[in-house]
């Protein structure tokens, strides 16, 4: 049984037997993600474990994982298979959970504005850099690809969690953590070739700016203004 190349080869992510689960579930999102794994398909355990070159256990464990974020969902003597992309309805609703939860941590935070401003200053600056490295594999060859598009999402996802720790509410953090899963599924309905990345980077810049001016209201809004416009690109209508 030869190990899929990509995980045996996959950069920094290394198959050891402490990890095995979460590398077999960092190839399965991305196969989801990417369209590999198109909506609708099933999820063979059995198949999988072959295809990957591991034992069923860590497939098994990696998509009970999965299941989660609403990615794949398990049918009773069916298994599990890969689920439909959010509804509108559905698209909706965790936009403005994640609005609740954030815009609350917002005005937490602003009191706290100088000792945060470092940490975001920084995380915005590592944003800008992922975002310039996905506009220049736009310029060079196909559109990126999940893969491509996994650093940018991480990079991003940083500059809320400055926020959300420097809220200093353990409850607001580990919602708005909770809630990140689910947020895969609003990437899976994004279309990766016309992702605004310019756009999102400019709304960050602006959040930015409002905690460095010291008023009190400023953040809240460009938060707000910044998940408005994550709402309407998520939704086709930016």
């Amino acid at each position: 049984m030869s190990a899929d190349p990509a995980i045996a080869n996959a950069p920094g992510r290394p198959v050891t037997r402490r990890a095995l689960r979460d590398s077999v579930y960092e190839v399965l999102l991305e196969r989801v993600m990417d369209g590999s794994s198109p909506a609708g398909s099933s999820l063979n355990i059995d198949s999988l474990a072959r295809q990957l070159g591991v034992s069923p256990t860590p497939v098994r464990e990696a998509l009970a994982q999965m299941e989660h974020t609403g990615l794949v969902s398990r049918e009773a003597l069916k298994g599990y298979r890969v689920a439909d992309p959010l509804s509108d309805p559905q698209m909706e609703e965790l936009v403005d959970a994640r609005a609740a939860i954030e815009l609350a941590a917002v005005e937490k935070a602003v009191t706290r504005h100088a000792d945060l401003l470092a940490d975001l200053r920084v995380a915005h600056a590592h944003h800008v850099l992922s975002a310039h490295r996905i506009t220049r594999l736009r310029q060079d060859g196909p559109p990126p690809g999940f893969a491509d598009l996994r650093e940018y999402f991480a990079a991003d996802w940083s500059f809320h969690l400055v926020i959300m720790r420097a809220s200093g509410n353990r409850y607001l953090l580990q919602m708005a953590e909770s809630l990140s899963v689910h947020v895969h599924r609003l990437r899976q309905t994004i279309d990766h070739d016309v992702y605004d990345v310019d756009q999102a980077v400019a709304e960050h810049a602006a959040v930015l700016t409002a905690f460095e001016s010291g008023d009190a209201a400023a953040p809240v809004a460009a938060m707000r203004t910044h998940l408005a416009g994550v709402a309407s690109r998520s939704s086709g209508l930016g």
